[in-house]
């Protein structure tokens, strides 16, 4: 064989060789790896390098005692929070302040009682001193009544405040 000019010639026989590299750049192996069909001793398909994987490996995070990064910071606390997060209690203390909404109220023996009404339009009554999800009814009073919410925000230095719900239609806002 001779080469002229940087080509390759073949003396004789009239065919033309082509040399040609094939670069392969792999990952490094971990222990999941390790566990795939061609390191567990089976061969490779056609076309495929023997270091390759036939799927892309997925990321997982290692946490070594510290804390996800991705996971959320609002929102995390105590078994409390996971309890309350997963299924609600029926009745006045499965309803938050919020969702409440005032459809009357009663004079009873002495001191007032409100009939309130929640999202699954299911109707309750409310004394003083009754526990809501997030707070307690302070007082009733002709106009509505007063409940003292739990703020559930660690950065605020209040930790209960004030809501006053009244009877839509009411002459207060006038």
């Amino acid at each position: 064989m001779s080469t002229t000019g940087g080509r390759a010639h073949a003396v004789g026989a009239g065919v033309m060789l082509l040399l040609t590299a094939q670069i392969v750049i792999t990952a490094p192996r971990t222990a999941q790896a390790e566990t795939t069909p061609a390191a567990a001793g089976t061969t490779p398909a056609a076309g495929t390098p023997a270091g390759a994987a036939s799927a892309p490996e997925s990321y997982t995070y290692d946490p070594q005692g510290r804390r996800d990064p991705f996971v959320s910071l609002i929102g995390r606390g105590g078994a409390e929070s996971s309890a309350s997060a997963g299924r609600r209690v029926d009745g006045l203390q499965g309803l938050s302040t919020a969702e409440l909404s005032v459809r009357g109220l009663m004079q009873s023996r002495g001191g007032y009682v409100a009939i309130v009404q929640g999202p699954d339009q299911k109707t309750h009554l409310v004394r003083p001193n009754d526990r809501l999800m997030d707070g307690i009814v302070k007082s009733i009073s002709p106009q509505g009544l007063v409940i003292l919410q739990e703020v559930n925000d660690p950065l605020s230095l209040v930790k209960q405040k004030e809501i006053r719900k009244t009877l839509p239609g009411s002459d207060e806002g006038k």
